[in-house]
């Protein structure tokens, strides 16, 4: 049996209108053996690894004004916060089951490993997110309709 080859170019750029829409920077989709991943690098996206040209000023700052700039870098590398639950893969959050209906969690509430925390929404796939652990929610960390990137953090569950 001979595989087939050649991509399907619709699909393709089905991909990347997902990408233009919901404003998302790569989407990936696997059927079988192909497997397709589409990206695009935004203009404007600055990671906070990188500097570009922003320190310049704060050395032109007066001295009693330096310090008080000092607390707000280590505060941004801190990293994830503890609790926090990464989104799984690159989509759209829903909180809840349809429109108007209630939402799966709210900041305060406890659930038990295995509830459903939210949806996220790939390829017209709804995909229930399940919490990792038990616990009581901390912190809704996206909104509704919220486009959402791997690893970025959903909810903090304490």
């Amino acid at each position: 049996m001979e595989k087939d080859s050649t991509v399907d170019r619709s699909l393709v750029r089905e991909l990347a209108d997902i990408l233009n829409d919901t404003d998302l920077t790569e989407i990936e989709i696997e059927q079988g053996e192909l497997r397709i991943r589409v990206s695009r690098q935004k203009e404007y996206v600055a990671s906070a690894g990188y500097s570009y040209g922003a320190p310049a000023p704060m050395h032109a700052m007066p001295a009693q004004q330096a310090p008080a700039a000092a607390p707000a870098a280590p505060a941004a590398s801190s990293g994830p916060e503890v609790g926090s639950v990464p989104s799984p893969m690159v989509g759209t959050v829903y909180l809840a089951s349809a429109p108007g209906a209630k939402q799966f969690i709210e900041i305060g509430q406890s659930v038990n490993e295995g509830d459903t925390l939210l949806i996220i929404e790939a390829m017209k796939t709804m995909n229930q997110i399940p919490a990792p652990r038990s616990g009581t929610i901390k912190r809704i960390c996206v909104d509704n309709g919220q486009p959402v990137e791997y690893g970025e953090a959903l909810v903090v569950i304490g």
